[in-house]
């Protein structure tokens, strides 16, 4: 919830070492040189990131965690892709500069991009700004998602970025297993949307490139213009369907989807910010898009996924290998998540 990226000590955790790093940037990017000195960004659940400086620059790393990795999990090497191609689109990304699979550099892969100025707000009520800037804030993260769905994927050469088709039946099925294998307690919402969410997928199925974590908490704001300078945290990018990022970017006006990210119980007229459904109309109108069918289901789904993404989280807190200190939080949210998901496909028209 604050809005300057917080920059602490490198971890214990995640240490590495940082002399062979800037051994192997130094002899790579030019003018990047002398005395190499590392930050941790609090954050980045998933994959820790780091800033980097030396010679006058500031660069931003991201890296794989260290330590044993769910099969297909923290994909860096898929976020440097997405990026790259989309630099210079109307989707404002950070311009990437390398990416290393070498695990034996600093222990796993990593890349390295430009660092982007700006603020970031994880709280989506944004305390602090005013009600004009909140409206245009809301307003250009309808763009930009609308812009990422407009993009062709073959215009970009990301036509092999993912299967086409199916994206929900398999994600779900993906997702399913990843609870599984970090499961830490019973939870009886959770096994019941498991069974329930592949027998009611929508008939109707599309294919676009996806953020697959939409929300503004993975957005750099501009530095004073209320609007976003970079979206960030592509590691779930793939092909996929549209709807699915549209909701996911929905989930705060339904409770938390993270500690502190939640609109319930705000005035949102009073604050400036649109309602679920005028913002999922701005997005419509965007993006190209009459109406939408089946939003239940894919509120449903992406409320069970980020569940299941918060339980990977709070068991690598258990085993101390969380990029956040606050990853113990997130125990109570799966559980919250699981809830709400499994109230709203008990409450829809489609068969429980």
């Amino acid at each position: 919830m604050t809005s300057v990226p917080e920059l602490t000590r490198v971890r214990d955790a995640h240490r590495f070492d940082e002399a062979a790093l800037a051994a192997y940037l130094f002899a790579r990017l030019p003018g990047f040189c002398g005395v190499l000195s590392v930050r941790q960004f609090e954050g980045g659940q998933s994959n820790p990131t780091f800033l980097l400086a030396a010679g006058g620059r500031e660069l931003v790393l991201r890296k794989k965690p260290p330590g044993a990795l769910l099969h297909s999990a923290h994909q860096v090497e898929r976020e440097y892709r997405v990026m790259s191609a989309l630099h210079g689109s109307e989707v404002p990304v950070p311009r990437t500069h390398l990416l290393c699979e070498d695990a034996s550099v600093i222990g796993t892969p990593f890349y390295v991009m430009e660092r982007i100025e700006g603020r970031v707000v994880s709280d989506p009520a944004l305390p602090g700004f005013s009600r004009a800037e909140r409206a245009a804030i809301y307003a250009d993260l309808a763009r930009v998602l609308a812009a990422l769905h407009r993009i062709a994927p073959d215009a970009l050469d990301l036509g092999s970025f993912g299967k086409a088709g199916d994206y929900c039946a398999r994600q779900v099925s993906r997702w399913s297993r990843q609870y599984e294998a970090s499961k830490t307690e019973e939870i009886a919402e959770m096994d019941a949307l498991i069974e329930w969410l592949p027998a009611n997928l929508p008939a109707s199925d599309e294919t676009r490139i996806v953020h697959g974590d939409y929300r503004l908490g993975n957005c750099i704001l501009h530095p004073s213009e209320p609007r976003i300078a970079a979206l960030l945290d592509w590691e779930l990018s793939t092909l996929g369907h549209p709807l699915a990022d549209l909701a996911t970017c929905c989930q705060s006006y339904r409770g938390a989807a993270a500690p502190g990210e939640t609109l319930a119980g705000v005035d949102l007229a009073r604050a400036g910010i649109p309602s679920e459904e005028a913002f999922v109309s701005a997005y419509c109108e965007r993006a190209g898009r009459e109406r939408i069918e089946c939003w239940s289901f894919y509120m449903a789904f992406v409320m069970f996924r980020s569940a299941a993404i918060l339980q990977g989280v709070y068991r690598r807190g258990l085993d101390g290998n969380a990029s956040s200190q606050r990853a113990r939080e997130y125990g109570a949210l799966v559980r919250e998540r699981a809830r709400e998901a499994w109230r709203l496909a008990r409450a829809s028209h489609i068969r429980v």
